[in-house]
């Protein structure tokens, strides 16, 4: 008989990409995963060949809205939807408030999460874990999630396997369009040099000297939000194709399994170039540890790379240091490393999709 499983990863983007390896050995020993997720993942959560039925959690728009009967209707329609799927087992990979509020409230037989948590969500739980230690953040990310496969007693926890929902013809037709003044005699490398945190944010100069140093290598495509723009701007020198604020989720699917290359840094589009499994990364760190969230497998095509600078990582959104030794995790590595990187990544490339 199959067993009915809640996985509770609500956000981000990054974080929920980290944990489809998980859903994959759930749904591999025969589990059927039901998982709720917010706006931020949705796009990849849904007809994902790892997850039976997504369950959209929309976080956004209630912070947008605030509160009101309307979504006050919703949220109970939600519980009772969960309630009335009986899960054997619910899962909370987020262990914040918001996670905790849905395993509580869910119904779930056996309800799993962290001995402790932040903001109290392992109340949530009615079963509970207590992780190995992970010292200076050695430990990835997904094997930190896949301990609930581990305490499940399921096999296959070593291995590390990522699926996305198929691209649509759509999606290809818009992509076709965007990239339709690419030179496809060269290598397509895609940079995505913006992220959420000022302190994941390579030197925008380094940035430039990289795009001086290989612009007459590949064919350069940037990506990001509308936000970005300006950002991308100064990098490029508006030289080349600028897609930002013109892509989803979806669209950078198929952006990236176009490429040769992706480089940006410790972000999600980052790790979603990872999970697409086709093109080269490089991912720059700064502030956050490259063991813990950086792409990895074959060492000659992910990248994971930081200053090694003794206050690295601090993981803060503010430098902890002042005056000349604030914020220096930005300027490193220096643009000489990443070049040579990208250099060897296109001498040893079959080209662009």
């Amino acid at each position: 008989m199959t067993k009915k499983i809640m996985l509770v990863r609500l956000s981000s983007l990054g974080d929920v990409i980290f944990n489809i390896p998980l859903a994959n050995v759930l749904t591999d020993n025969g589990y059927e995963v039901t998982w709720l997720v917010s706006e931020k993942g949705i796009d990849i959560v849904k007809d994902n060949p790892a997850v039976k039925n997504a369950v959209l959690i929309p976080l956004q728009r209630w912070k947008r809205e605030g509160f009101s009967i309307k979504n006050m209707i919703e949220f109970f329609r939600l519980i009772k939807r969960l309630r009335d799927e009986h899960f054997d087992v619910a899962i909370d990979t987020q262990m914040m408030f918001k996670s905790m509020i849905w395993m509580r409230l869910c119904k779930a037989k056996r309800r799993i999460c962290y001995s402790y948590g932040r903001e109290f969500s392992n109340l949530g739980g009615n079963e509970f874990i207590t992780p190995a230690p992970n010292p200076n953040w050695q430990t990835h990310a997904i094997f930190r999630h896949m301990q609930y496969a581990e305490y499940l007693g399921l096999e296959g926890t070593d291995r590390v396997k990522f699926t996305l929902p198929a691209t649509s013809q759509e999606t290809k037709n818009k992509v076709d369009e965007l990239l339709k003044d690419v030179d496809n005699s060269k290598p397509l490398v895609v940079i995505c040099p913006a992220t959420t945190w000022k302190l994941k944010h390579w030197n925008r100069d380094n940035w430039k000297a990289v795009v001086e140093a290989i612009k007459d290598k590949c064919s350069l495509v940037f990506t990001g939000t509308a936000g970005d723009k300006d950002l991308i701007s100064y990098i490029s020198g508006d030289k080349f194709i600028n897609l930002a604020g013109l892509t989803n989720i979806k669209d950078l699917i198929e952006i990236f399994s176009r490429a040769v290359l992706v480089m940006a840094p410790d972000s999600g589009s980052a790790h979603l170039a990872r999970a697409t499994e086709i093109p080269a990364v490089i991912s720059i760190f700064c502030c956050t540890p490259p063991t813990f969230y950086g792409p990895f497998g074959d060492d000659k095509k992910y990248f994971a790379l930081n200053g090694n600078l003794k206050c690295q990582p601090c993981h803060t959104r503010k430098c902890p240091l002042e005056g000349k030794d604030a914020e220096q995790c930005v300027n490193y590595p220096k643009p000489e490393e990443i070049i040579n990187i990208v250099n060897n990544i296109l001498q040893n490339s079959k080209h662009s999709v």
